[in-house]
């Protein structure tokens, strides 16, 4: 279990650091790339390029009616993050990977969460892949969240590994 002061301490040190280095490098992307075109380093490994998503991964929901993605996107989101944060703040049971995993996971909302609410869209530029083989077009917020995932995944995993151990 971690300590209250030291939990606040990495909560809010993620939040701000990660927000803070998402909302840069989507503003670095939005006044370079449209007029540079896509960058590309490492043979096309990694390509930037700028592209605004109305939608959610992947564009999921980009098709949606505006103010039925602004319900859903914005207003429902907004109130999910909040309570993300209350839980985190609040929930005193949590050991470090936890609370990593949940830092990281609302900084990553919250950092698409601000440009929804400032355009109405989410400014991705990152792409990765080999030949033919790409991901989608995505930024650091979401690396954020994919991260946050998979400490959780591989923290339930090890807790699980080590509780079947004990038994034995």
């Amino acid at each position: 279990m971690i300590q209250t002061g030291q939990r606040l301490i990495l909560i809010f040190s993620l939040l701000f650091l990660t927000v803070g280095c998402d909302q840069a490098t989507k503003a670095l992307a939005r006044d370079t790339l449209p007029t540079t075109g896509p960058l590309t380093y490492f043979q096309g490994m990694i390509r930037l390029e700028h592209a605004e998503n109305p939608g959610a991964f992947l564009s999921l929901g980009a098709q949606l009616p505006e103010h039925l993605r602004t319900l859903i996107f914005t207003v429902t989101v907004a109130l999910v993050l909040i309570s993300g944060l209350i839980y985190l703040l609040i929930q005193k049971g949590l050991d470090w990977p936890q609370t990593l995993a949940g830092s990281l996971l609302l900084a990553g909302g919250f950092g698409n969460l601000m440009d929804r609410m400032v355009k109405g869209t989410v400014t991705d530029f990152l792409n990765f892949g080999i030949g033919s083989w790409r991901t989608g077009i995505f930024n650091l917020a979401d690396m954020a969240i994919v991260t946050a995932i998979l400490i959780l995944v591989f923290h339930q995993r090890i807790q699980k590994y080590f509780t079947q151990l004990s038994k034995i």
